[in-house]
């Protein structure tokens, strides 16, 4: 039996994300600014920071979205550049703008995504009510998306995300604007994935999130990565009781500020 790419990368000592000074320039504003970052196989990555840091524009460069301006970028070994086609097969992304067709239902925008990721269909509907059970939206799924309200979509959107079980996801804010229930049925089911191995990078606001969820965090601001660790050892550096006050120490930014 062949192995995957995620086995191939792993036996060669590849991590799973590779940043490296990875730089996108719009004009002469620097979104990204010489980044660079390796996150592991299994791994739940945040990456922080206020509105306009180059959260967004990194996701968008390691899903092949955007092209960088200078610097290199690696999923699996694979360039995201030059192997674009190849990295696509191997990651889900939830954007954070939302990308699905509203006069379908829920349930017809999923089968589409599985279907476009050739899905086998004896394996599509199985996996479908699976997520939706996971991530709670049973009583919802078979409405028209046009008629969701911003937490069912960001749901139906890490469905979409997620319905091919990719090898690395990229979730772009997954939670915003969810319930606290809906919030930490999405918070269950990505700590489930962490137990399948799974490498996810998440951007976040919600500092609580960061802090239960992720083995890493980066920080960073202006484009630029300004602080990295683990949650706890950096709560312990700075001395101050969470993740939140780590974030306003080090951006200068309280967070009302910066959503």
């Amino acid at each position: 039996m062949a192995i995957s790419t995620t086995q191939r990368s792993q036996n060669l000592g590849v991590s799973a994300i590779g940043l490296d000074g990875i730089s996108k320039l719009y004009g002469n504003i620097k979104a990204v600014d010489k980044l660079s970052l390796e996150i592991g196989w299994g791994e739940i990555f945040g990456l922080l920071g206020p509105n306009g840091a180059g959260k967004t524009t990194t996701v968008s460069i390691l899903s092949t979205l955007l092209l960088p301006t200078s610097g290199s970028a690696s999923i699996a070994g694979l360039d995201v550049v030059k192997d674009a086609s190849e990295v696509r097969k191997i990651i889900g992304l939830c954007p954070q703008q939302p990308a699905f067709y509203p006069f379908l239902t829920g349930r017809e925008n999923i089968e589409l995504f599985g279907q476009l990721h050739a899905v086998p269909k004896d394996v599509l509907s199985g996996r479908i009510d699976l997520l939706v059970r996971k991530i709670g939206m049973e009583d919802d799924v078979n409405r028209r998306a046009s008629h969701y309200s911003g937490g069912m979509v960001r749901r139906i959107s890490t469905i979409m995300a997620l319905i091919h079980d990719p090898e690395v996801a990229l979730l772009d804010e997954p939670t915003v604007a969810m319930d606290p229930v809906s919030r930490r049925s999405v918070w269950d089911f990505i700590k489930e994935l962490r137990s399948q191995e799974k490498t996810i990078v998440l951007t976040t606001h919600y500092m609580e999130e960061a802090q239960e969820l992720c083995d890493r965090v980066g920080i960073i601001d202006e484009g630029r990565l300004i602080e990295l660790g683990p949650p706890k050892e950096l709560i312990d550096k700075y001395g101050v009781a969470d993740l939140e006050e780590v974030f306003v120490q080090r951006t200068g930014k309280k967070l009302r500020e910066a959503v």
